[in-house]
């Protein structure tokens, strides 16, 4: 049996309104720009647009509760703070991924900007596994929705 030591509810719910927070600000922020993107041609597998707000939603919790476990863990400051940076650089390209995609239809630069993306997500996925097995892994799902968004944001590219 796996007992939670030194669990603080505060630290965790601050961790995971940071993600959430920034998740629904750049969603709304970028539903100004959704009409744009109805009138472009899909690619096949092109899930019902109900799907990504639950999608995401759970990521973003994954992502935060992620981020507390590396924030308590009882690894060096350096590499907390250096694997902390990279999770705040990705959930900022993150933050305008939609923006540009939605709101600027500009579906290359958003094919560029997800990849980098991607490769931050990677990275922050080992510096995560490295403190902490479980942080890691609870990034996964969240690489996994990236590529597949990646794919999306590509084919949308050459489609349009």
């Amino acid at each position: 049996m796996m007992l939670v030591h030194n669990f603080d509810v505060k630290k965790l719910s601050i961790s995971c309104g940071i993600s959430l927070g920034l998740g629904a600000l750049s969603s709304f922020i970028s539903m100004f720009g959704r009409d744009n993107f109805e009138k472009a041609v899909k690619p096949p597998l092109n899930p019902p647009g109900w799907l990504f707000p639950i999608v995401w939603t759970i990521l973003f919790l994954l992502m935060g509760i992620s981020a507390y476990l590396i924030y308590k863990s009882d690894s060096d400051d350096e590499d907390k703070t250096k694997a902390l940076t990279v999770y705040g650089v990705q959930l900022l390209v993150n933050f305008f991924w939609p923006i540009i995609f939605f709101n600027f239809s500009a579906y290359l630069l958003s094919s560029i900007w997800i990849i980098l993306l991607l490769i931050l997500i990677i990275v922050m996925i080992k510096l995560f596994y490295d403190i902490d097995k479980t942080a890691g892994y609870l990034q996964i799902p969240y690489l996994i929705w990236v590529v597949f968004a990646t794919y999306l944001t590509i084919a949308i590219t050459i489609l349009n």
